[in-house]
């Protein structure tokens, strides 16, 4: 997990979350699949970034797994998407308030549909334990006060 604060917070009446997600089929069997994820948030306006990389571990039933593998017409996310997401939402929010940052909704990846899809499947998510965060602030007002001193 990484997050990157590239300015300070502005007071924007309107904040706006991109998200983009890599899914790759790491490992097939029977009743398990295994994938790797690589799942990036960003700000507009550009305020922060949050990357989250890791293994999602799905077990059940063949049709099952596919139903979560499938794209939800109406979103175009499949489901395991929203099931990753609802399992890093607590690490990225607490990564953001780590550096002062806005965080992302917790329903932004429509997190309902899940509930309504009666899927029983078992989702394990690890993420990888590395945290980073950077500050790429420049704060021009406090360089020229110590240059006047």
């Amino acid at each position: 997990m990484r997050g990157v604060k590239l300015k300070d917070r502005l007071e924007v009446v309107e904040l706006n979350f991109d998200v983009d997600a890599k899914l790759e089929e790491k490992e097939r069997r029977s009743g398990k699949r295994v994938i790797g994820f690589v799942l990036t948030i960003g700000t507009k306006p550009s305020i922060s970034k949050f990357e989250v990389e890791g293994i999602a571990t799905i077990e059940g039933k063949n049709p099952e797994i596919e139903k979560l593998l499938e794209l939800n017409p109406k979103t175009k996310i499949p489901l395991l998407l929203n099931r990753v997401y609802q399992n890093v939402f607590t690490s990225t929010y607490l990564l953001a308030n780590l550096l002062d940052t806005a965080y992302p909704p917790p329903d932004m990846l429509s997190i309902g549909e899940i509930a309504k899809s009666g899927i029983n499947s078992h989702v394990e998510v690890e993420a990888k334990e590395e945290i980073k965060t950077e500050e790429k602030l420049v704060i021009k007002k406090k360089e020229k006060r110590n240059k006047k001193r």
